[in-house]
């Protein structure tokens, strides 16, 4: 069996998510400011979705198909959010997707938990391009995006149904022969 790492960072563990943390990931996944910013994000967040999604890493991991990160703090293990990469094997890219709970925005943690993800996906994952996505309405996530040395490469009009509304995206990405570790 095939392990996924474990990240470090200055304030951050990134690590597998276990059945365990799925009330932490309903309670936080299921603020509907998570949800409206997100794709895949349900609202309401049912009991059971947290642990069946939780269910599918090991697999998918040993797979090459995601690796999906719990993001928690250094001092006490709180989780706070989660990073994660949808790979496709046959073109060595990743879609890296983020949320971070609403009571830790504004700390920095997902710019921090998602360069160490980044990090990873070229590095420990041998990738050659890892491309993000966020709602036009959500200009933070792209912040973040830009943060990462990701460039912005364009917008889709109306390319996301959410909630019974066509949602703008934003495209940012970025290469291997791009990439520098930042400290």
């Amino acid at each position: 069996m095939k392990a996924q790492p474990t990240l470090l960072t200055e304030r951050l563990v990134l690590r597998p998510l276990s059945l365990e943390d799925a009330p932490i990931v309903q309670r936080l996944a299921g603020d509907v400011d998570i949800a409206r910013y997100t794709a895949a994000i349900p609202h309401p967040y049912e009991d059971g979705v947290a642990e069946r999604w939780i269910g599918t890493h090991q697999e998918r991991f040993e797979k090459g198909e995601s690796a999906v990160f719990a993001v928690t703090l250094r001092p006490d293990g709180q989780l706070v959010g989660v990073i994660g990469l949808e790979i496709n094997q046959e073109s060595v890219r990743a879609e890296m997707g983020y949320w971070i709970g609403k009571p830790y925005w504004g700390q920095g943690y997902c710019t921090e938990g998602a360069r160490a993800v980044l990090k990873c996906a070229f590095e420990d994952l041998g990738l050659h391009r890892v491309f993000a996505v966020h709602f036009k309405r959500n200009p933070a996530s792209g912040r973040v995006m830009q943060k990462l040395g990701m460039r912005h490469e364009g917008s889709m009009r109306q390319h996301i149904r959410k909630w019974g509304s066509f949602e703008d995206v934003e495209i940012f990405g970025i290469l291997r022969d791009e990439y520098l570790p930042q400290p």
